[in-house]
């Protein structure tokens, strides 16, 4: 489960504290999946980083799987968003320098060996449509094709929670939809916790329940 409670996000201004977030709260069991969407500069996000540990807010708690990760020293923080979390981000976020294969498998690098790692790995690459492109640059690549490679990074570790913030803004609308329709069997298929940050209407219509950001708050669709 992720529960967030009265989240708040302040960040210094020349006049001041600059409040980003006022009193967010969420609570999203196994499985489930929302859409938030909300104008440039609401904070959509900074919520996505909080939610995803990257960032602590300034008031409030962020639980999953009964964790605070907040309360843990920066080792264990790091270990539990590799374990815990995926990212699929606008950009891709592929190394230049590795292929495919070795793009998805770096998540598992850290830490204790994973056994298993490789054949997740294939499989996922299978799942994406790209058991072909294991030795591939990402410059050998389409946009769609180094998305869906994205995708199966951030599925590697069989997160808890799925977090994607405009996973197809940067495609066309072919690829657009190819790449939705991946990301939303993917989650169905695993149960994870899905939380997708969009401008796309579109493609928040295919997520059962949908808020916006709106004057720092939370609101239901």
């Amino acid at each position: 489960m992720l529960l967030a409670d009265s989240v708040t996000k302040d960040y210094a201004g020349p006049s001041g504290p600059l409040p980003v977030l006022s009193g967010v709260s969420l609570r999203l069991e196994k499985g489930e999946a929302i859409s938030i969407m909300g104008p440039s500069g609401s904070g959509k996000s900074t919520l996505l980083a909080i939610l995803g540990a990257l960032e602590a807010p300034s008031s409030g708690t962020v639980m999953l799987d009964g964790k605070n990760p907040f309360a843990l020293s920066e080792p264990d923080l790091a270990k539990f968003r590799n374990e815990k979390i995926g990212f699929v981000f606008q950009d891709h976020c592929l190394l230049p320098q590795c292929t495919v294969f070795e793009n998805v498998s770096i998540p598992t690098l850290v830490g204790a060996s994973d056994a298993g790692a490789a054949e997740r790995a294939k499989s996922l690459l299978d799942q994406v449509g790209l058991s072909a492109r294991l030795g591939h640059l990402p410059s050998q690549l389409s946009g769609g094709e180094k998305q869906r490679v994205a995708i199966a990074r951030a599925l590697i570790r069989e997160p808890r929670l799925l977090l994607c913030d405009e996973p197809t803004g940067n495609l066309d609308r072919k690829s657009a939809d190819a790449v939705a329709d991946l990301l939303l069997d993917l989650h169905r298929r695993r149960e994870t916790i899905l939380i997708l940050v969009t401008h796309s209407d579109k493609l928040a219509a295919r997520v059962p329940v949908g808020y916006e950001l709106v004057d720092g708050r939370l609101e239901r669709r």
